[in-house]
């Protein structure tokens, strides 16, 4: 690659490194299985369950984002398929999608994020 493409490059690298992915992280308290369960083609059982958060900040991967305190002990409901034991601990951090955080961050719920 020459100078002008590899120069080109480290600008692409760093327009995408300023355009953070927003991402909140709870405290799981409560798990509820909904009942409803489906099978994977390796013939494992998910179950749907509604996961109670208590949030607690931004994840680690956004540094530069600082949760109010109204955002901070907020209690949440997120939807997850679970299979394996490990799914079900509670006292464990879950980390919402981008698109679960903006939901939050907006007040507006979804299939996957409520209150």
């Amino acid at each position: 690659m020459d100078g002008k493409h590899l120069e080109a490059n480290r600008g692409m690298k760093a327009v995408a490194s300023k355009q953070e992915i927003r991402m909140l992280q709870g405290t799981v308290f409560g798990v509820e299985k909904t009942g409803e369960k489906k099978k994977d083609e390796e013939g494992n059982v998910w179950e749907k369950c509604i996961f109670s958060l208590e949030l607690t900040g931004f994840s680690k991967r956004t540094p530069d984002e600082v949760a109010s305190s109204a955002l901070k002990g907020k209690k949440i409901k997120l939807v997850r398929w679970c299979c394996f034991d490990w799914h079900y601990k509670k006292g464990v951090r879950k980390t919402l999608e981008s698109d679960e955080t903006e939901a939050v961050l907006k007040g507006k719920p979804t299939g996957s994020v409520y209150w």
